[in-house]
């Protein structure tokens, strides 16, 4: 097992332009209701990985699928970002760099304690949740399993820190605007951008700049 944090957080990456309706929406929704809506305003992942997270069971929880959650992984400058930096890849269409992409921060036992009093499903992989080997927990009192050195790691070449900093937590359906604590951005340029999307919020948390959640 592997040492925990005293107080894990997890991370939402999503462009600047996403912001407005995920307030209006009253948070984040799963890949499956985006998809069935057409798709985000400004989308950054990658189509067709979206499309078999379909189809991959959640084996903890019958008849769950990956694409059933909404996303979060245990680390900010997670590898998604690096690829959406070096937008090189042959199955990325958002050519558009880093810098408009937002981490969305919350804590990892508030949330557990939401979603267990509202009954919504929740779980985590040990690896990228959208492979077909990953695996999947929902107890808490398995989160020694995640590879923490990983999920920290800057230097991910090798294979199993690659695999072990892609894990995801996973919450059903929706995972409510009020719990995200702290939005990190990756200049002051992008603040103005962040500040009128939550024009309209009743919930606003705090925007910081954190430049070494970036590449």
């Amino acid at each position: 097992m592997s040492p925990l944090p005293p107080q894990p957080k997890i991370y939402h990456i999503t462009h600047v332009d996403n912001l407005e309706s995920i307030i209006a929406d009253g948070g984040l929704v799963s890949d499956a209701a985006m998809i069935a809506r057409g798709g985000p305003g400004a989308p950054i992942g990658m189509s067709a990985i979206k499309q078999r997270r379909l189809r991959l069971p959640v084996d903890c929880h019958s008849g769950d699928h990956v694409g059933d959650y909404v996303p979060f992984y245990f680390c900010p400058r997670s590898i998604m970002l690096y690829v959406l930096h070096c937008a090189n890849h042959p199955d990325l269409t958002y050519r558009g760099g880093q810098g408009p992409i937002i981490h969305l921060e919350a804590d990892l036992h508030e949330v557990v304690a939401w979603a267990d009093s509202e009954s919504r499903r929740w779980a985590f992989s040990l690896s990228n949740a959208g492979a077909v080997y990953s695996q999947f927990r929902a107890s808490m009192e398995d989160l020694g399993d995640l590879n923490w050195p990983a999920i920290v790691a800057t230097d991910f070449r090798s294979a199993e820190v690659k695999e072990g900093k892609q894990a995801e937590f996973l919450i059903r359906d929706l995972f409510p605007w009020s719990l995200i604590q702290r939005i990190g951005i990756h200049s002051i340029g992008i603040k103005p951008r962040v500040d009128a999307a939550l024009t309209k919020a009743t919930h606003r948390p705090m925007i910081e700049i954190r430049r070494e959640w970036y590449y």
